[in-house]
């Protein structure tokens, strides 16, 4: 049996959201070194600030402000940073009260080991050098045995507000494709496309699963399908992604080759994008040390009739 592949595989996208006076009034005040919170129905100071109120749903927006002390409420010693996190070197995780507040803000401790951590441990914000209206404009937090901080008197009320933030998402992970999708993807740098067929239905699924998804059997069956096939559907990009060197407009289609029972996704080219169309017959277009085609292009066949992909669609 051929070794079953592996890769690193990271998933990453930006994430933009606006901000309501409330969250902006917080990040805004990050930068200016000033911590708000808001007034709930009942009174409390909540920190980090939301704008409704956790109880009764009603909208909350009157700001006050905190100190950048305050105590630990409860933690947990981090040995290992990862990418990202606010220190490279180990730290805690605390959930910090501040004083003023009467709910907790998560953040890193700087902390010279588990022992020096404990609940109840005084705290203060140390301030990042840089600050851009986010919450890494708090670096970190460190250990303080003075009073509590005095406050600014700030009124929530600054210049040139922040008015949104971006926050990239991503996530790191080893794949691996299994024993049925290792043979497809093998077979793709031999330039063939090989699906698996169901014992039980006979239907041929590329890219294959190892088990049928209709009958729920495994699948071992290999059948080499293509190259050519039917656009079923696709649609027009016209958005272009950074990663790719590729200009919109441009089509994504997925695409039934022959012998399949099930279709898959590639890009057509080779012909105007407003002139792709369902039934079009296509083939692929490889390029020189690809694993897998570059686009499809159409065959000059004549188009595919209707009842011919109908069940792909």
């Amino acid at each position: 049996m051929p070794e079953v592949l592996k890769a690193p595989l990271v998933v990453e996208f930006p994430f933009t959201r606006s901000l309501g006076p409330v969250q902006s009034a917080f990040l805004t005040g990050l930068r200016e070194r000033v911590v708000l919170g808001v007034r709930a129905c009942d009174g409390r100071t909540l920190v980090p600030p939301v704008e409704y109120d956790p109880v009764t749903a009603d909208e909350i927006h009157d700001l006050v402000e905190v100190a950048p002390t305050g105590t630990v409420t409860t933690w947990a010693w981090n040995h290992a940073p990862r990418r990202g996190q606010p220190l490279t070197t180990p730290f805690a995780w605390v959930l910090v009260r501040l004083d003023g507040a009467d709910t907790a803000l998560l953040h890193a401790l700087d902390a010279p080991g588990p022992d020096a951590v404990h609940t109840g441990t005084r705290v203060r914000i140390r301030w990042a050098e840089e600050r851009t209206g986010a919450i890494t404009d708090i670096a970190c937090f460190e250990p303080y045995d003075g009073e509590p901080a005095e406050l600014t008197g700030s009124t929530g009320e600054f210049a040139d507000p922040v008015a949104g933030i971006v926050a990239a998402a991503r996530l790191d992970y080893t794949y691996s494709p299994g024993r049925a999708q290792t043979a497809y993807i093998n077979s793709l740098a031999d330039r063939r496309t090989v699906g698996e067929r169901c014992p039980s239905c006979r239907k041929v699924y590329v890219p294959p699963r190892g088990a049928c998804p209709t009958c729920g059997v495994p699948t071992d069956e290999q059948v080499e399908v293509g190259p050519r096939g039917t656009v079923t559907t696709f649609c027009i990009v016209n958005i272009k992604a950074k990663n790719l060197d590729i200009e919109v407009p441009y089509v994504y289609a997925h695409i039934a080759l022959d012998g399949a029972d099930l279709a898959l996704h590639a890009r057509i080219g080779g012909i105007p994008y407003d002139q792709v169309r369902m039934g079009l017959r296509v083939e692929p277009v490889w390029t020189d040390g690809a694993r897998y085609p570059d686009h499809y292009r159409p065959t000059g066949e004549p188009d595919a009739d209707y009842d011919a992909y109908k069940e792909l669609l």
